[in-house]
């Protein structure tokens, strides 16, 4: 496991908070599995941000409030959803006892998922261009994401808005 921090105080008993309920991720995950912990502060709301690798796949979850704590309890069932929602996925990759005990967190203590309903569809031409040109046109746009066709790659490409106001670009394998 690995924890950074920007901004940030860690005391040695928050720490040791973490990784022990961390911990309680064992059960799914054999041991190649990789937990990254960030922990920073920004305009005053403190951020946790976990993510966890295994084989090839990735399960993270934010959370930001005033407490760091309070984020903790936030994000570890957010990972716990994504692991048993995505659990036929990821069975061939997980400990094969994985999903035989009940859950690790209480479903009540946390927010009510969001519903998955697509609710309006844009359809627009997508343009051949350059990666430095998309980044121009995103930052016209006011958008946080731009969609375009990679001009040395002849390929669908992403652009988007990082968290930490970088760009990401995201390559999409046929």
């Amino acid at each position: 496991m690995e924890i950074n921090v920007k901004n940030y105080h860690l005391d040695n008993e928050f720490s040791e908070l973490i990784i022990k309920k961390l911990g309680r991720f064992d059960k799914y995950f054999n041991d190649n599995a990789k937990a990254k912990v960030k922990l920073s502060t920004q305009n005053k709301s403190e951020i946790m941000e976990i993510t966890i690798s295994f084989t090839g796949n990735v399960v993270r979850s934010v959370a930001s409030s005033d407490d760091m704590k309070a984020n903790l309890d936030v994000v570890l069932p957010k990972l716990e959803r994504q692991i048993i929602k995505n659990r036929s996925r990821f069975t061939d990759k997980m400990k094969k006892t994985a999903f035989e005990s009940p859950a690790l967190f209480d479903e009540k203590e946390t927010a009510p998922a969001k519903s998955t309903n697509v609710v309006k569809v844009k359809k627009f031409q997508v343009s051949v261009t350059t990666v430095e040109n998309a980044a121009e046109e995103m930052e016209l746009l006011s958008h946080d994401f731009y969609i375009f066709v990679n001009g040395e790659t002849n390929k669908v490409n992403i652009l988007y808005r990082r968290n930490d106001g970088d760009l990401g670009l995201i390559e999409p394998e046929y």
